[in-house]
């Protein structure tokens, strides 16, 4: 199971940290800390035990955080699958309303065949589509909407 990446507001900018309370702050093995280390997060100094400022912590983590963002361009859909922003496939989406303001472009992925969805509002759709070929799909119908009548209803249809 992928775990979420560690938030950055819990390290206190103040305080430094060992190696160990970092693990327990983040719930994250040391050696998991030690390869942020690795990996260009900052120490106190050269001395043993290793500490770790807390602002400097904050600040790895939002850098780290930042980098793995990917942005979806014009005509762009996210696919959790290849974890890649890309053209669904055919070029072709639809957009299926949940509120009346906002609702899901969804398409197919070209590379896995997943279903990939992008959240986006109804006045900035011509915006995001791009270039997609976008078919507007007809939300659920309201219960009062229905012509059918319930099955735990008294009323006889045509009545």
């Amino acid at each position: 199971m992928a775990q979420r990446l560690p938030n950055p507001r819990r390290a206190k900018i103040h305080r430094s940290y060992t190696v160990e309370e970092v693990a327990q702050l983040y719930l994250v093995h040391r050696n998991t800390v030690r390869q942020w280390i690795k990996h260009g997060l900052p120490l106190c100094d050269d001395r043993r035990p290793q500490l770790i400022l807390g602002g400097e912590l904050a600040a790895f983590l939002t850098r780290k955080r930042a980098s793995n963002k990917r942005p979806c361009k014009v005509g762009e859909i996210y696919c959790v699958r290849c974890r890649t922003p890309q053209s669904p496939a055919l070029n072709m989406a639809d957009y299926d309303p949940l509120t009346a303001t906002t609702g899901n472009l969804i398409g197919l992925c070209p590379t896995c065949g997943g279903t990939m969805y992008r959240r986006v509002s109804r006045s900035g759709l011509a915006a995001v589509a791009g270039n997609l070929e976008v078919r507007l799909t007809r939300g659920q119908e309201r219960i009062d909407e229905s012509n059918k009548s319930s099955v735990n209803s008294d009323f006889k249809a045509g009545t």
